[in-house]
C-alpha cells in the first residue's frame, strides 16, 4: 500500500513502481500500442491510447501523488498542458498573467487566444494591491509562476489563491521551477499546478512534456475531457522516459540546488557581475516568503553582467556550461533572456521589467560545484 505519510523522496523513487498486475514488473511497462483488444460490445479498462494508456496512467498517477491532487494529465510539452488549461475558458473570459513569466505563457495569450477573444493582463503577482485592480467581471484564471522565469521573484501564493476565489477565479500555479519535492502549490490553495515536465521531472534533456494537476475532481474531469477531444497528449515511450526520470528528482534537485546557492553567492561577489537574482538572494522580504511557502530555493539563478555588450563574449568562453535555451537538466545550461526565451515581449516590456541585454539565466546541473564555479570565473573574467 502507499501511504500518504511517505515523504517526497520516498514517493519520487516509487514513482511507476508496483503498476503491473499482469507480471509484477518492477519498472512499469511501455504499453506501446493504440488499442485494445476487448470481448464482444465490452470495452475493458483501455480501449484507445488517445483516451488512456496504462504507461501514461502510470506517470500521471506518480505526479498526482506527489503533488497531492485529485488528478493528474499529461500532454506532449510543457506549452502543450497550459493551451489545455486556457481550452476550459470562454470567449469574453479574462486572464491575469505574472509579468516577467516565461515568453512562450505571453506568446501564447497574446498571438493565439486573444484572437479567440479571451482576453490577458500581464501583472506585477508580487504586489496584491496590483493583482486586486487587474480583476474584471470576467477574470475567471490568474497563472503565476512563482519563483518567475528569468528573474527569480516570489508571489505570496496563498494570498492568490484567496483573491483568485473571492472574485470567482481559478489560480494556476506554474511551479516547473520548484517541482512538487520543493513546492505543493495545490497545498497553498491553487486550483492547478502546471509543469513543463521537460525540465526537472524528466531532467536529463531528452523528453518534452507538459503535465497538470488538478486539486479537484470536477476540475480534472473536465480538463480530461477537453484533454481527449483535443489530443494533445503524451505517448507511452516519453511517459516512460519521464517515469524514469522522476524517480532520481528529488536527490537531483537536492544537488542541483546546493550548487545553485553556492555559485549564487559565488556571483554576488564577483567584480564582473553587477547582481544576481536568486530566491535565497532576493530582498528580506521574498526571501521570508519563499520559506514560508517552499521547503527550499531551487537550482535556477539570473545574474546580469557589469558588460551587458559582451554576453556572446560571456557564453563563448564557458567551456563546460552549455548555451541552451532549456533548463533542469542534469547539465549545466546557460541562456540569453532577452534575445532567447523572452524575445517574444516587446522591447519596451522587456527593459520595463528589467529582461535586459546584460541578464544572463543559468540552469544548475549536478556536476562538481568546484568546477562550475571555476568555468565561470575564467569566462567572466575573459571579459576584462
Amino acid at each position: 500500500m502507499r501511504s500518504p505519510q511517505w515523504h517526497p523522496e520516498t514517493l519520487a523513487a516509487h514513482c511507476g513502481v508496483g503498476q503491473d498486475l499482469a507480471y509484477g514488473s518492477v519498472s512499469t511497462p511501455i504499453y506501446q500500442t493504440v488499442t485494445y483488444q476487448h470481448p464482444g460490445e465490452n470495452l475493458g479498462q483501455y480501449d484507445y491510447s488517445r483516451t488512456e494508456n496504462p504507461t501514461r496512467h502510470s506517470a500521471q498517477e506518480a505526479i498526482n501523488r506527489l503533488d497531492g491532487g485529485a488528478g493528474a494529465l499529461l500532454y506532449g510539452s510543457g506549452m502543450a498542458a497550459l493551451t489545455a488549461l486556457v481550452h476550459m475558458l470562454h470567449q469574453g473570459d479574462h486572464v491575469i498573467v505574472t509579468d516577467d513569466a516565461y515568453g512562450g505563457t505571453y506568446r501564447l495569450l497574446v498571438d493565439v487566444f486573444a484572437k479567440f477573444g479571451i482576453r490577458s493582463s500581464m501583472v506585477n503577482t508580487r504586489q496584491l494591491d496590483a493583482v486586486e485592480r487587474a480583476f474584471t467581471d470576467t477574470t475567471r484564471l490568474v497563472i503565476a509562476e512563482s519563483p518567475s522565469n528569468p528573474l527569480l521573484q516570489v508571489s505570496p501564493l496563498r494570498a492568490l489563491a484567496e483573491m483568485a476565489h473571492a472574485h470567482g477565479a481559478k489560480l494556476a500555479i506554474d511551479n516547473t521551477f520548484m517541482t512538487a519535492v520543493r513546492q505543493r502549490p495545490l497545498d497553498l490553495g491553487a486550483d492547478f499546478a502546471v509543469y513543463s515536465a521537460t525540465k526537472y521531472m524528466a531532467g536529463h534533456n531528452d523528453v518534452l512534456a507538459g503535465a497538470t494537476v488538478c486539486r479537484y475532481a470536477e476540475d480534472y474531469a473536465q480538463l480530461n475531457e477537453l484533454t481527449n477531444a483535443t489530443g494533445s497528449i503524451l505517448g507511452p515511450w516519453d511517459a516512460w522516459l519521464l517515469l524514469r526520470g522522476l524517480k532520481t528528482l528529488a536527490i537531483r534537485m537536492d544537488r542541483q540546488e546546493a550548487n545553485a546557492a553556492a555559485i549564487a553567492a559565488f556571483l554576488a561577489r564577483h567584480p564582473r557581475v553587477q547582481r544576481v537574482f536568486y530566491p535565497g538572494l532576493n530582498s528580506p522580504e521574498q526571501d521570508a516568503l519563499q520559506k514560508s511557502q517552499a521547503s527550499g530555493t531551487g537550482a535556477m539563478l539570473s545574474f546580469v553582467l557589469d558588460d551587458p555588450n559582451r554576453y556572446i563574449d560571456f557564453m563563448n568562453a564557458l567551456q563546460l556550461i552549455l548555451p541552451a535555451v532549456s533548463l533542469g537538466g542534469v547539465e549545466s545550461l546557460i541562456t540569453h533572456p532577452f534575445n532567447e526565451t523572452h524575445r517574444e515581449l516587446p522591447e519596451e516590456v522587456r527593459w520595463q521589467l528589467g529582461i535586459i541585454p546584460g541578464l544572463m539565466r543559468l540552469s544548475v546541473g549536478i556536476e562538481h560545484v568546484d568546477d562550475l564555479m571555476a568555468d565561470l570565473d575564467q569566462a567572466l573574467n575573459s571579459l576584462s
